[in-house]
């Protein structure tokens, strides 16, 4: 009798199979496309000094060599000590700059709000003019009094219009009989903002979230204008491997001068070798996002 009500099986037509195919294919591609550039920086920072500047970049190293990351990890201490620096501003700037963002949003999206689409202007029209580098510095040293100090590091990206509008749009897509129906059981809008708006956009925060710590974990940028030299103990991990790279093509200068062997100094191994120590905790940390990180890019274009 069941057999009897099943309905048969449609057969999949031929356009559906050569849309099939071609679609897969062509991930493959864009997908090997992002890979291979991964697979060569990490082939090339295993690779030897005067391999690389005899045969080039190579998918398997002409010559093995762990030169690269012996001259990294020379200075143990100092590497780890950037690695905890960009750590801890990469973890507060991102909780912090979430707090922040999603609690503009919330205002920015309240309907209650008579002066929203105001403000919504002012917050876009300060991503477009700025007064420029000078005056931006001068303010944040002088009067914010950031140099030498690691809210250098944290303040001046913690808020960023795109990501503020990107919330804004996800919370104005909630429906307002939750938020009425909270108001009715005497929330307040605090309540409301935590107990109803956050649950409801975890896929949002957790995409803009992923993008903030992006943001903190390659900055290099604020730490180069506002710390000085003598304040190596805050370097974050990209600008204390940029000094060392500097130095590394430096040395190589001299040695190019002097006529000594340039093979000595792994200046290009080394550019390679500091892409994976920056990115590796990256990478491991993106799985563990990448259903919410989806779910957000596709709800996002959805509504526009």
């Amino acid at each position: 009798m069941t057999k009897a009500n099943k309905m048969p099986r449609k057969p999949v037509g031929r356009d559906r199979i050569v849309f099939d195919v071609l679609s897969h294919v062509i991930l493959a591609v864009l997908a090997a496309c992002c890979l291979l550039p991964f697979l060569l920086v990490l082939s090339g920072s295993f690779s030897d000094q005067t391999s690389i500047l005899t045969h080039g970049y190579q998918l398997i190293p002409e010559t093995f060599s762990l030169a690269a990351y012996q001259t990294l990890f020379k200075i143990p201490e100092d590497l780890l000590r950037a690695y905890g620096v960009t750590i801890f501003v990469t973890v507060v700037g991102t909780l912090l700059g979430l707090f922040l963002t999603s609690m503009a949003a919330y205002v920015l999206s309240s309907r209650n709000f008579r002066y929203r689409y105001q403000m919504s202007f002012f917050f876009y029209f300060t991503s477009i003019f700025g007064g420029g580098l000078v005056p931006w510095y001068i303010f944040n040293t002088k009067y914010l009094h950031f140099h030498n100090n690691i809210i250098a590091l944290i303040l001046p990206i913690l808020i960023n219009v795109t990501y503020l509008l990107i919330l804004k749009s996800y919370m104005a897509g909630i429906p307002e009989a939750l938020y009425e129906s909270a108001r009715l059981d005497g929330a307040g809008d605090f309540t409301i903002y935590r107990r109803v708006a956050m649950p409801l956009c975890k896929a949002g925060l957790a995409t803009v979230g992923l993008f903030i710590a992006l943001n903190y974990w390659n900055d290099w940028y604020d730490a180069m204008l506002f710390l000085d030299e003598g304040r190596s103990d805050l370097y974050p991990l990209q600008y204390f491997l940029n000094n060392i790279l500097t130095k590394a093509q430096a040395i190589s200068a001299a040695a190019a001068r002097s006529g000594l062997p340039m093979s000595e100094v792994p200046s290009e191994p080394m550019k390679l070798a500091m892409t994976v120590v920056a990115t590796g905790p990256i990478i491991l940390l993106y799985p563990f996002l990448q259903k919410y990180f989806v779910k957000g890019v596709t709800i996002g274009a959805v509504k526009g």
